[in-house]
């Protein structure tokens, strides 16, 4: 199996989409953001930068296509000021941590995050959050394509599902083919336990 490096001096962690909207439709959510929330307080005890993406624009911004399949979208789902697009207030949020705003379903896409990374010293990324077929996996595709390797985290992920397919099915789909071709896929546990070590040693 692929192993990939875990660096705490290397890493961050980037919370996808923990919004109103997409917490209130997503399977198993509240356990998910607990899961978030925990790997959330590791990484920053091991100096790993937390990074809670939300997907968010301005009132008048052009949604392009986005808006054209989305009725809720182009009705203001995701205006930057409201309700519906903005964190959950069970997510965690310390003061040291970072917030990006991106106009569409992947965090690099149109926005500064690649930038970001590289001025952290950042090479590697673990991914959480909602929906796991849909900006999750898009965030690991995009991250794959500019050499950025990623951790996907099976367990602190979730996803409202699509029509015509149970939600576990999804999952299930999404995370076999991430895992496959664009990232490593790790429980919440498994992560916390490889960053412990890998913190552990370098303190040796």
């Amino acid at each position: 199996m692929m192993q990939f490096e875990v660096d705490p001096r290397r890493m961050a962690l980037l919370n996808i989409d923990v919004q109103n909207v997409f917490v209130e439709i997503a399977a198993d959510a509240p356990a998910v953001v607990e899961r978030i929330n925990r790997l959330a307080e590791v990484c920053r005890g091991a100096a790993i930068p937390v990074i809670h993406v939300r997907h968010a624009v301005p009132a008048d911004a052009d949604l392009g296509i986005l808006g054209e399949m989305f009725p809720p979208v182009r009705e203001g789902m995701l205006d930057r000021t409201s309700h519906s697009a903005a964190f959950h207030e069970s997510l965690v949020m310390d003061p040291s941590d970072h917030v990006l705003e991106k106009p569409h379903f992947g965090a690099f896409h149109d926005t500064d995050l690649l930038a970001r990374l590289e001025l952290l010293g950042v090479g590697t990324i673990i991914i959480t959050g909602i929906e796991t077929n849909v900006c999750c996996e898009t965030t690991a595709r995009e991250a794959m394509v500019r050499d950025v390797r990623a951790f996907f985290i099976s367990d602190a992920t979730t996803t409202g599902g699509v029509p015509g397919l149970e939600v576990a099915e999804v999952q299930r789909a999404s995370l076999a083919t991430v895992g496959t071709f664009f990232a490593q896929v790790a429980t919440t546990d498994e992560m916390i336990d490889w960053i412990g070590a890998a913190s552990e040693s370098s303190t040796r």
